[in-house]
């Protein structure tokens, strides 16, 4: 890089005294820079090359194949609306299928420990991931953890030395808008692809499903199979894993979004260390700015968070938080909603204490808080439903903090579906983990004895109010 330096300064003193003998005999500066237009006069001034970073990255990163055996029906009216409508998918004979689909993932430990997507690697029937290494080298690996939230999955590889190539995690809160970065993946499955180019924006909360979602967003090319790819910084190391991409006809259109390395490292840690990653609990509600309450708390800009409610014994009441506070900084980083704030808080770990900078009555105000864990369930907090009603089959807990951070559901009354037995009732009936059952016959639940409760009366038609993805609906079943 020194010798580079002084090629172009010796460049620059050269063309000095031209460009003034130029303008001494009247020819514009325009005409002397193009009669100055010359050939590059040694190799190394046109060797600028992102090729040292590409070759100390790209072995780590893995092409990730999915084969999955699922149950197919056909059926000779399979295409008829009417019978779709009313006998669904699983209408006629079963027959099994395989179906196939390839991501990206990266190697961050030499055991063989492999991140991707969840979304990369789930699907329904039984499943099967071989990964081939840059080197053409190919394993079996087992998914060890998947997190639908985080859409952050791990894998590890079953076999080999225990010696693989991995990539170092860098610290994502170092990256600034402007900053190279590399895309190293898989894309439409045409072999290893490296891209180029800069963060777009940082900390972007706006697209992601999940109120645990927050992205690098970059303009480097990403395509369908760099999911679970490596975004690198211009030391070859982990800034982020790419995982989606806003585009209008399902190629790159400059907008992609990485999950950042920090919050990939806290699972991957969490991981090997046998911990469960688990969201701080506040025991309190946040809202994000919006213009009224903007306008309302005289706020001089729509950003930050806004407490609207706390649990009286919640970690943020005995922290000093209150309704109609304004979170603005965590830690010192600047939050836009509430969902940057549960990222700095997630990362930061449970245990931990962070700062929190907010407005109160317009005034900043700091305060110290103690991050700590949801509470656990009791006993009576779980239920597994069974017998003649419409929620045969169902696991169902009441909302507490720690399950409503799981299921992405908001605190309150009701009654939460955990999961669900598979072939039973309330499956077969469109039932969903995450359904919040608030009615039953024009009842209301507020919890399991309520709902337990109501259940035990037959009826010949039943009606269970839900609320699914924050929306209320009416499901009604025969008896």
């Amino acid at each position: 890089m020194r010798n580079r330096a002084a090629v172009m300064t010796l460049g620059f003193a050269t063309l000095l005294p031209l460009a003034a003998l130029f303008l001494i005999a009247g020819v514009p500066p325009t005409l002397a820079q193009k009669a100055e237009k010359q050939v590059p006069p040694s190799r190394e001034m046109v060797q600028y090359s992102f090729a040292p970073i590409a070759r100390k990255a790209s072995p780590a990163v893995v092409n990730v194949y999915v084969r999955r055996r699922v149950q197919a029906f056909s059926s000779p009216f399979a295409n008829d609306p009417f019978f779709r409508q009313f006998f669904g998918e699983r209408f006629g004979r079963p027959s099994e299928r395989v179906q196939s689909s390839l991501g990206s993932g990266v190697i961050v430990s030499a055991d063989g420990t492999i991140v991707t997507n969840t979304h990369v690697i789930k699907g329904r029937g039984e499943t099967e991931i071989r990964v081939a290494l840059a080197d053409k080298r190919e394993f079996d690996a087992r998914v060890v953890l998947q997190d639908d939230r985080t859409d952050i999955a791990i894998l590890k590889i079953e076999g080999g030395d225990g010696r693989f190539p991995v990539i170092e995690f860098e610290d994502s809160d170092t990256l600034e808008v402007g900053d190279l970065v590399l895309a190293i993946g898989n894309p439409f499955g045409v072999g290893q692809t490296v891209t180029s180019g800069i963060v777009s924006a940082l900390a972007r909360t706006e697209i992601g499903k999940s109120d645990s979602q927050v992205f690098i967003q970059t303009d480097a090319a990403i395509n369908p199979g760099n999911s679970g790819g490596a975004l690198i910084d211009m030391s070859g190391r982990l800034v982020g894993i790419n995982t989606m991409i806003f585009s209008q006809t399902g190629g790159s259109q400059g907008i992609g979004f990485a999950i950042p390395s920090n919050l990939v490292r806290l699972y991957v840690e969490s991981n090997a260390a046998g911990r469960k990653v688990e969201r701080p609990w506040l025991g309190v509600l946040l809202e994000p700015v919006n213009r009224n309450i903007a306008e309302a708390l005289q706020l001089d800009r729509i950003s930050g968070a806004v407490v609207s409610r706390v649990s009286n014994r919640g970690p943020g009441a005995m922290a000093g938080l209150q309704a109609g506070d304004v979170i603005t900084r965590v830690d010192g980083f600047e939050v836009a909603d509430p969902r940057a704030v549960y990222y700095r808080l997630t990362t930061r770990g449970i245990g931990n204490t962070a700062r929190i900078d907010l407005l109160r009555n317009g005034r900043p105000v700091t305060i110290e808080l103690r991050l700590a864990p949801p509470p656990q369930p009791g006993k009576d907090d779980v239920r597994n439903l069974a017998g003649p009603h419409p929620l045969d089959g169902a696991r169902v807990s009441n909302i507490l903090p720690g399950l409503a951070d799981e299921l992405g559901i908001e605190e309150g009354d009701g009654v939460a579906i955990v999961s669900l037995r598979a072939g039973s009732l309330a499956q077969r009936l469109g039932f969903q983990p995450g359904d919040v059952i608030t009615q039953l016959q024009n009842q209301k639940v507020d919890g399991i004895a309520d709902l337990e409760q109501l259940l035990t009366t037959r009826q010949s038609t039943w009606f269970v109010g839900i609320r699914r993805d924050g929306k209320a609906m009416i499901m009604q079943v025969p008896g």
